[in-house]
């Protein structure tokens, strides 16, 4: 498989470890953690330019790129933070999880790209893997009063799949411009803090260490990985994959001893896989293009 569409991958599991390290972060609340994350998420895209070539400085930044960079990252966080306030958790969540849907689907829009029937049901499998996991095997209850936190959880998969596509336009553009977004983000969850939550701080080293391993990881090298794998990546094969996230999350919590395993787990595992295997089938067995990198 291309190097890139692995890379882009590599977020995906890193998000796999944003459960169980928020979990053990405390009681800070969404928009503190953000902001201190990504602060940190800021300072690993700095020290990543010690070590990798130097961007062009008269490279012109278009204006758009900056709106949407900096409105996928904080948009993202911040609507999601809004449907967790103004609905259940499990519904929100999942509505919020459409996303690697709305890649696959969106992707056909998208120069030089063709959706293939395998990477919609992929997509499907993938969702129905999600569903078994966020729902822990029960069914949803929709309710009329959650509207708003439904909507925000959907504007919430419409913003971060807006991002993933958009991003895909603008190739010749650094990933280390990921660095002022993570900045941006930064600064203006604080200010959302600052106007809606009270300050509470890690308590402890214990809590300390797991911010600063979501800030390292999730909501730090990630975003870049990110960023290189919808740029030069395959986005369906990336897309149908990304639903392996919430999977590898449980996986995780059951490794660490948070979660219990289950036939549940064991379904959705065998859903998302076969999916994901489904969606690359057409990549996997392409011919390799002879005279250029691998994506």
């Amino acid at each position: 498989m291309g190097r890139a569409t692995l890379i882009g991958f590599s977020a995906v599991a890193m998000w796999a470890l944003l459960a169980l390290l928020t979990d053990a972060s405390g009681q800070v609340p969404p928009f503190l953690l953000s902001a201190i994350t990504f602060a940190i998420g800021t300072c690993v895209g700095l020290a990543a330019r010690l070590v990798m070539p130097a961007p062009d400085k008269r490279q012109k930044i278009p204006p758009q790129v900056w709106l949407i960079g900096i409105a996928g990252l904080f948009g993202y966080h911040f609507f999601y933070f809004t449907a967790l306030r103004n609905a259940p958790a499990v519904e929100a969540s999942l509505i919020a999880y459409l996303w690697p849907l709305l890649i696959v689907l969106g992707s056909a829009l998208m120069p030089g790209e063709r959706l293939a029937w395998n990477h919609v049901v992929g997509a499907l499998l993938g969702l129905a893997g999600t569903f078994l996991i966020v729902t822990k095997g029960g069914g949803l209850g929709f309710d009329a009063r959650y509207t708003f936190g439904y909507a925000m959880a959907g504007v919430c998969a419409l913003v971060w799949s807006s991002y993933s596509l958009l991003s895909r336009r603008f190739p010749s553009v650094p990933t280390s411009i990921v660095t002022w977004f993570c900045a941006a983000t930064s600064v203006l969850s604080l200010v959302c803090h600052l106007l809606l939550e009270k300050t509470v701080l890690p308590d402890g080293p214990g809590q300390w260490l797991a911010v600063v391993g979501l800030g390292l990881m999730p909501v730090g090298a990630a975003f870049y990985a990110w960023d290189i794998g919808v740029k030069r990546g395959n986005i369906q094969v990336l897309g149908a994959a990304s639903y392996a996230a919430p999977l590898l999350s449980t996986l995780v919590l059951i490794a660490a001893g948070v979660a219990e395993p289950s036939l549940r787990i064991l379904a959705a595992c065998v859903l998302i896989t076969g999916g994901a295997a489904l969606a690359a089938k057409s990549f996997l067995l392409r011919k390799p293009a002879t005279g250029g990198a691998g994506a």
